[in-house]
Protein backbone atom coordinates (compact mmCIF):
# COMPACT_ATOMS: atom_id res chain seq x y z
CA UNK A 1 0.00 0.00 0.00
CA UNK A 2 1.31 3.24 -0.93
CA UNK A 3 2.71 5.89 1.67
CA UNK A 4 0.37 8.58 0.59
CA UNK A 5 1.10 12.41 2.01
CA UNK A 6 -1.02 15.37 1.53
CA UNK A 7 0.01 19.20 1.77
CA UNK A 8 -2.11 22.21 1.47
CA UNK A 9 -0.27 25.86 1.15
CA UNK A 10 -2.91 29.05 2.18
CA UNK A 11 -1.26 31.94 0.77
CA UNK A 12 -2.75 34.93 0.15
CA UNK A 13 -3.64 34.95 -3.33
CA UNK A 14 -3.25 31.54 -3.86
CA UNK A 15 -4.05 27.99 -2.61
CA UNK A 16 -1.79 24.88 -3.58
CA UNK A 17 -2.74 21.27 -2.71
CA UNK A 18 0.00 18.15 -3.07
CA UNK A 19 -0.40 14.45 -2.88
CA UNK A 20 2.54 12.84 -3.07
CA UNK A 21 2.57 8.91 -3.14
CA UNK A 22 5.31 6.59 -1.76
CA UNK A 23 7.98 10.13 -2.05
CA UNK A 24 7.23 10.94 -5.41
CA UNK A 25 4.67 14.30 -6.59
CA UNK A 26 1.21 12.87 -8.38
CA UNK A 27 -0.85 15.83 -7.73
CA UNK A 28 -0.53 19.94 -7.39
CA UNK A 29 -3.46 21.73 -7.83
CA UNK A 30 -3.33 25.57 -8.08
CA UNK A 31 -6.19 27.71 -7.04
CA UNK A 32 -5.60 31.26 -7.28
CA UNK A 33 -8.02 34.83 -6.27
CA UNK A 34 -7.70 35.65 -9.94
CA UNK A 35 -9.63 32.26 -10.95
CA UNK A 36 -13.13 33.12 -12.58
CA UNK A 37 -15.25 30.81 -10.62
CA UNK A 38 -16.95 30.04 -13.97
CA UNK A 39 -14.17 28.35 -15.19
CA UNK A 40 -12.74 25.87 -12.38
CA UNK A 41 -13.63 21.99 -13.20
CA UNK A 42 -16.65 21.16 -11.80
CA UNK A 43 -18.57 24.87 -11.42
CA UNK A 44 -22.10 24.87 -12.89
CA UNK A 45 -23.73 28.07 -14.36
CA UNK A 46 -26.51 29.38 -16.37
CA UNK A 47 -25.52 29.95 -19.74
CA UNK A 48 -26.44 31.46 -23.08
CA UNK A 49 -25.61 30.14 -26.53
CA UNK A 50 -23.85 32.97 -27.64
CA UNK A 51 -23.15 31.15 -31.31
CA UNK A 52 -23.42 27.58 -32.92
CA UNK A 53 -20.45 26.35 -34.89
CA UNK A 54 -21.81 23.13 -36.98
CA UNK A 55 -17.69 22.72 -38.48
CA UNK A 56 -16.70 22.49 -34.71
CA UNK A 57 -20.13 20.17 -33.35
CA UNK A 58 -20.42 22.74 -30.50
CA UNK A 59 -21.54 25.54 -29.81
CA UNK A 60 -20.00 28.55 -27.76
CA UNK A 61 -21.80 29.54 -24.35
CA UNK A 62 -21.72 32.86 -22.73
CA UNK A 63 -21.35 32.19 -18.90
CA UNK A 64 -21.51 35.92 -17.46
CA UNK A 65 -18.25 36.20 -17.32
CA UNK A 66 -17.01 37.24 -20.58
CA UNK A 67 -14.68 35.86 -23.20
CA UNK A 68 -13.00 33.57 -24.11
CA UNK A 69 -16.45 31.29 -24.15
CA UNK A 70 -17.11 27.98 -22.84
CA UNK A 71 -17.39 25.61 -25.48
CA UNK A 72 -20.43 22.74 -25.57
CA UNK A 73 -20.25 19.90 -27.68
CA UNK A 74 -22.77 18.66 -29.79
CA UNK A 75 -24.17 15.43 -30.62
CA UNK A 76 -25.85 14.73 -34.22
CA UNK A 77 -29.33 15.18 -32.72
CA UNK A 78 -28.33 18.39 -30.43
CA UNK A 79 -29.37 21.81 -32.28
CA UNK A 80 -29.49 24.67 -29.96
CA UNK A 81 -30.66 28.02 -30.90
CA UNK A 82 -28.55 31.07 -29.98
CA UNK A 83 -29.69 32.67 -27.27
CA UNK A 84 -30.78 29.55 -25.76
CA UNK A 85 -30.56 29.33 -22.10
CA UNK A 86 -28.94 25.79 -20.44
CA UNK A 87 -27.31 25.09 -17.54
CA UNK A 88 -24.05 23.64 -17.43
CA UNK A 89 -21.39 22.32 -15.99
CA UNK A 90 -17.25 22.61 -16.71
CA UNK A 91 -16.00 19.64 -17.31
CA UNK A 92 -12.21 20.66 -18.33
CA UNK A 93 -10.93 24.57 -17.03
CA UNK A 94 -9.17 26.51 -19.92
CA UNK A 95 -6.06 25.94 -21.85
CA UNK A 96 -4.35 27.43 -24.65
CA UNK A 97 -6.34 30.87 -24.73
CA UNK A 98 -9.62 29.16 -24.76
CA UNK A 99 -12.51 28.61 -22.76
CA UNK A 100 -13.70 25.92 -20.63
CA UNK A 101 -15.29 22.75 -22.27
CA UNK A 102 -18.69 22.18 -20.64
CA UNK A 103 -21.03 19.52 -20.79
CA UNK A 104 -25.61 20.31 -20.74
CA UNK A 105 -27.51 19.62 -17.58
CA UNK A 106 -30.38 20.74 -19.07
CA UNK A 107 -32.54 23.69 -19.36
CA UNK A 108 -32.63 26.93 -17.54
CA UNK A 109 -33.92 30.62 -17.52
CA UNK A 110 -32.80 33.90 -16.64
CA UNK A 111 -29.25 35.71 -17.06
CA UNK A 112 -26.33 33.89 -17.70
CA UNK A 113 -24.15 33.07 -14.09
CA UNK A 114 -22.27 31.06 -11.63
CA UNK A 115 -25.09 28.74 -9.97
CA UNK A 116 -22.29 26.57 -7.74
CA UNK A 117 -18.30 27.17 -8.31
CA UNK A 118 -16.56 23.89 -8.44
CA UNK A 119 -14.74 22.20 -5.35
CA UNK A 120 -11.97 23.96 -3.32
CA UNK A 121 -8.28 22.55 -2.77
CA UNK A 122 -9.28 21.45 0.47
CA UNK A 123 -11.99 19.68 -1.46
CA UNK A 124 -9.93 18.00 -4.08
CA UNK A 125 -7.75 17.11 -1.60
CA UNK A 126 -10.20 15.09 0.52
CA UNK A 127 -11.22 13.29 -2.91
CA UNK A 128 -7.82 12.13 -3.95
CA UNK A 129 -6.76 11.08 -0.34
CA UNK A 130 -9.53 10.29 1.90
CA UNK A 131 -8.86 10.13 5.39
CA UNK A 132 -5.63 11.49 5.04
CA UNK A 133 -5.04 14.97 6.59
CA UNK A 134 -3.40 17.44 4.77
CA UNK A 135 0.03 18.98 6.45
CA UNK A 136 0.10 22.91 6.35
CA UNK A 137 2.85 25.99 6.94
CA UNK A 138 6.45 25.64 5.99
CA UNK A 139 6.29 21.74 5.13
CA UNK A 140 3.23 22.22 2.80
CA UNK A 141 4.35 25.39 1.32
CA UNK A 142 8.31 23.63 0.47
CA UNK A 143 6.51 20.72 -0.86
CA UNK A 144 4.45 22.73 -2.84
CA UNK A 145 7.49 23.98 -4.30
CA UNK A 146 9.34 20.97 -4.74
CA UNK A 147 6.38 19.74 -6.88
CA UNK A 148 6.09 22.84 -9.39
CA UNK A 149 9.90 22.16 -10.14
CA UNK A 150 8.92 18.67 -10.59
CA UNK A 151 5.90 19.46 -12.58
CA UNK A 152 8.00 21.76 -15.22
CA UNK A 153 10.58 19.35 -15.65
CA UNK A 154 10.96 17.05 -19.12
CA UNK A 155 12.76 14.62 -17.97
CA UNK A 156 13.58 11.59 -15.24
CA UNK A 157 16.58 9.79 -14.45
CA UNK A 158 16.47 6.52 -12.61
CA UNK A 159 20.56 5.36 -12.47
CA UNK A 160 18.97 2.34 -10.01
CA UNK A 161 16.94 0.75 -13.19
CA UNK A 162 18.88 2.31 -16.05
CA UNK A 163 15.43 4.67 -17.32
CA UNK A 164 16.33 8.07 -18.44
CA UNK A 165 12.88 9.36 -19.78
CA UNK A 166 11.95 12.40 -21.61
CA UNK A 167 8.73 14.23 -21.92
CA UNK A 168 7.57 17.27 -24.16
CA UNK A 169 3.88 18.41 -24.84
CA UNK A 170 3.95 19.87 -29.05
CA UNK A 171 0.62 21.64 -30.75
CA UNK A 172 -0.60 18.15 -31.83
CA UNK A 173 0.57 14.87 -29.05
CA UNK A 174 2.72 14.64 -25.53
CA UNK A 175 6.13 12.44 -26.58
CA UNK A 176 7.08 10.30 -24.46
CA UNK A 177 10.68 8.89 -24.78
CA UNK A 178 11.82 6.53 -22.40
CA UNK A 179 15.08 4.89 -22.81
CA UNK A 180 17.88 2.91 -21.23
CA UNK A 181 21.20 4.30 -19.51
CA UNK A 182 22.34 0.44 -18.12
CA UNK A 183 22.57 0.46 -14.33
CA UNK A 184 25.67 -0.11 -12.82
CA UNK A 185 27.04 -1.54 -15.89
CA UNK A 186 24.43 -4.23 -16.47
CA UNK A 187 22.26 -4.34 -20.35
CA UNK A 188 20.15 -6.72 -20.72
CA UNK A 189 16.55 -7.79 -21.68
CA UNK A 190 15.35 -8.17 -17.69
CA UNK A 191 16.73 -4.46 -17.04
CA UNK A 192 15.01 -3.23 -20.25
CA UNK A 193 11.81 -4.56 -19.23
CA UNK A 194 12.45 -3.17 -15.93
CA UNK A 195 12.99 0.33 -16.90
CA UNK A 196 10.00 0.53 -19.48
CA UNK A 197 8.03 -0.53 -16.50
CA UNK A 198 9.43 1.74 -14.07
CA UNK A 199 9.15 4.37 -17.22
CA UNK A 200 5.70 4.03 -17.78
CA UNK A 201 4.97 4.27 -14.13
CA UNK A 202 6.93 7.51 -14.41
CA UNK A 203 5.16 8.89 -17.54
CA UNK A 204 1.73 8.26 -16.04
CA UNK A 205 2.63 10.38 -12.70
CA UNK A 206 4.45 12.81 -14.94
CA UNK A 207 1.32 13.61 -16.80
CA UNK A 208 -1.08 13.79 -13.94
CA UNK A 209 1.21 16.22 -12.20
CA UNK A 210 1.78 18.88 -14.84
CA UNK A 211 -2.32 18.34 -16.11
CA UNK A 212 -1.43 17.04 -19.54
CA UNK A 213 -4.25 15.27 -21.42
CA UNK A 214 -4.85 14.72 -25.48
CA UNK A 215 -2.80 11.76 -27.94
CA UNK A 216 0.16 10.58 -25.94
CA UNK A 217 2.70 8.45 -28.22
CA UNK A 218 4.97 6.54 -25.91
CA UNK A 219 8.57 5.28 -27.53
CA UNK A 220 9.62 1.99 -25.51
CA UNK A 221 13.29 0.04 -24.94
CA UNK A 222 14.05 -2.37 -27.79
CA UNK A 223 12.36 -3.89 -30.57
CA UNK A 224 9.79 -7.26 -30.91
CA UNK A 225 8.00 -6.41 -27.51
CA UNK A 226 5.36 -8.24 -26.40
CA UNK A 227 2.28 -6.93 -27.19
CA UNK A 228 -0.01 -8.61 -24.50
CA UNK A 229 2.94 -7.76 -21.61
CA UNK A 230 3.19 -4.41 -22.32
CA UNK A 231 0.02 -3.67 -22.59
CA UNK A 232 -0.81 -4.67 -19.43
CA UNK A 233 2.38 -2.40 -18.00
CA UNK A 234 0.67 0.66 -19.92
CA UNK A 235 -2.85 -0.45 -18.21
CA UNK A 236 -1.58 -0.74 -14.89
CA UNK A 237 0.60 2.22 -15.07
CA UNK A 238 -2.57 4.29 -16.02
CA UNK A 239 -5.15 2.52 -14.09
CA UNK A 240 -5.92 5.60 -12.11
CA UNK A 241 -7.25 7.41 -15.54
CA UNK A 242 -10.70 5.54 -15.93
CA UNK A 243 -11.34 7.60 -19.29
CA UNK A 244 -7.72 6.23 -21.00
CA UNK A 245 -8.11 5.26 -24.13
CA UNK A 246 -5.49 2.85 -25.17
CA UNK A 247 -4.16 1.93 -29.22
CA UNK A 248 -2.22 -0.75 -29.79
CA UNK A 249 1.75 -1.34 -29.40
CA UNK A 250 2.92 -0.51 -33.50
CA UNK A 251 6.03 -2.86 -34.59
CA UNK A 252 8.14 0.24 -34.23
CA UNK A 253 7.80 -0.04 -30.32
CA UNK A 254 5.76 2.43 -30.29
CA UNK A 255 2.07 2.85 -27.76
CA UNK A 256 -0.64 5.66 -28.38
CA UNK A 257 -2.99 6.44 -25.65
CA UNK A 258 -5.29 9.42 -25.26
CA UNK A 259 -5.96 10.97 -21.68
CA UNK A 260 -8.82 13.63 -21.11
CA UNK A 261 -7.95 16.91 -20.48
CA UNK A 262 -9.47 18.58 -16.81
CA UNK A 263 -7.48 21.35 -15.30
CA UNK A 264 -5.31 23.92 -16.89
CA UNK A 265 -1.84 22.63 -17.61
CA UNK A 266 -0.12 24.18 -14.98
CA UNK A 267 2.91 24.88 -17.45
CA UNK A 268 0.46 27.28 -18.74
CA UNK A 269 -0.32 28.68 -15.23
CA UNK A 270 3.34 28.98 -14.19
CA UNK A 271 4.93 30.26 -17.37
CA UNK A 272 4.76 32.52 -20.59
CA UNK A 273 4.91 31.58 -23.77
CA UNK A 274 8.45 32.51 -23.83
CA UNK A 275 9.19 29.61 -20.83
CA UNK A 276 9.82 32.35 -17.87
CA UNK A 277 7.58 32.75 -15.12
CA UNK A 278 4.08 35.05 -15.36
CA UNK A 279 3.97 38.14 -13.74
CA UNK A 280 1.45 37.10 -12.02
CA UNK A 281 3.53 34.04 -10.60
CA UNK A 282 6.45 36.11 -9.76
CA UNK A 283 4.23 38.38 -7.38
CA UNK A 284 2.70 35.58 -5.55
CA UNK A 285 6.83 34.11 -5.19
CA UNK A 286 7.38 37.27 -3.59
CA UNK A 287 4.28 36.68 -0.84
CA UNK A 288 5.14 33.10 -0.64
CA UNK A 289 9.27 33.07 0.08
CA UNK A 290 7.94 36.14 2.36
CA UNK A 291 5.42 33.84 4.47
CA UNK A 292 8.20 30.89 4.37
CA UNK A 293 10.08 33.18 6.25
CA UNK A 294 7.79 34.71 8.29
CA UNK A 295 6.34 30.74 9.53
CA UNK A 296 10.10 29.42 9.71
CA UNK A 297 11.09 32.26 12.00
CA UNK A 298 8.56 33.22 14.52
CA UNK A 299 11.14 35.33 16.65
CA UNK A 300 12.14 37.82 14.22
CA UNK A 301 10.37 40.63 14.62
CA UNK A 302 10.40 41.86 10.85
CA UNK A 303 10.66 40.73 7.77
CA UNK A 304 10.65 42.49 4.45
CA UNK A 305 10.67 41.14 0.78
CA UNK A 306 12.86 43.00 -1.28
CA UNK A 307 11.73 42.52 -5.67
CA UNK A 308 11.86 44.59 -8.41
CA UNK A 309 8.60 47.63 -8.04
CA UNK A 310 6.12 45.92 -10.23
CA UNK A 311 5.82 43.18 -8.47
CA UNK A 312 6.23 44.81 -5.33
CA UNK A 313 3.11 47.76 -6.36
CA UNK A 314 1.07 44.30 -7.54
CA UNK A 315 1.98 42.33 -4.16
CA UNK A 316 1.00 44.96 -1.45
CA UNK A 317 -1.95 44.30 -0.92
CA UNK A 318 -1.37 40.31 -0.32
CA UNK A 319 1.45 41.26 1.66
CA UNK A 320 -0.36 43.54 4.24
CA UNK A 321 -2.80 40.10 4.84
CA UNK A 322 0.12 38.34 6.19
CA UNK A 323 0.32 40.85 8.74
CA UNK A 324 2.46 43.61 10.67
CA UNK A 325 5.76 41.24 10.47
CA UNK A 326 5.69 41.47 7.15
CA UNK A 327 6.82 44.28 4.68
CA UNK A 328 7.68 45.00 1.05
CA UNK A 329 10.33 47.18 -1.00
CA UNK A 330 10.52 47.99 -4.18
CA UNK A 331 13.97 48.25 -5.67
CA UNK A 332 14.89 49.07 -9.36
CA UNK A 333 17.74 47.21 -8.89
CA UNK A 334 16.08 43.99 -8.57
CA UNK A 335 15.76 41.68 -11.36
CA UNK A 336 12.27 40.42 -12.76
CA UNK A 337 11.42 37.64 -11.05
CA UNK A 338 14.39 37.76 -8.10
CA UNK A 339 13.55 38.41 -4.18
CA UNK A 340 15.40 38.50 -1.26
CA UNK A 341 13.73 38.14 2.40
CA UNK A 342 15.89 40.42 4.99
CA UNK A 343 15.17 41.26 8.09
CA UNK A 344 13.94 44.63 8.83
CA UNK A 345 15.75 47.05 10.64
Amino acid sequence: MADVEVFLDQTPGEARGVVARDGRFHHLIIQRDSDRPSDRLGARCVGRIARVEPALRGAFVDLGAGEPFGFLPLGQHDKPGEGTKIEVEVTAEPRERKGPVLRRRGDASGEPRLLAPGPDVSAILAALAPGVAPQTGVVAIRAALEAEEDALSASVVDPVCGLDLMIQRTRALIAVDIDHAPALGRDSRKSRETANREGLAHAARLLTLKGWGGLVVIDLIGAGLHGDTIMKGVRAAFASEPQAVFGPLSRFGLMQLSLPWRRTPLDERLLDAAGRPTLENRVLAVVRQLRLALLSDPATPRFVARCGPEEAALAAPLVEALGPRGGLLGDPSMAAGAVRIEEAR
